[in-house]
């Protein structure tokens, strides 16, 4: 009997850690996908941003400061 609550518990211990590394792996995938996504919105914006400035519709000050704010919400810059 108690061989058996043994095996029990090791099995359901093994079975909650096994749970968990899917969980934590599931959840790095989402936070990588959400960052990744929020660079390419970044990048976009970078490029319209700099479209706007060639065409002459903003001027050099706004174009720098909207470009600070864009790269301070930037992981990679």
């Amino acid at each position: 009997m108690a061989q058996r609550l043994i095996r029990l518990a090791l099995a359901s211990w093994l079975l909650a850690t096994l749970s968990a590394c899917e969980f934590l792996g599931g959840a790095a995938v989402g936070a990588g996908a959400t960052s990744g996504a929020y660079e390419i919105r970044a990048e976009r914006a970078l490029d319209e941003l700099e479209d706007d400035y060639r065409a002459g519709r903003i001027g050099r000050e706004e174009y720098l400061k909207r470009k600070r704010e864009i790269e301070r919400g930037s992981i990679l810059n």
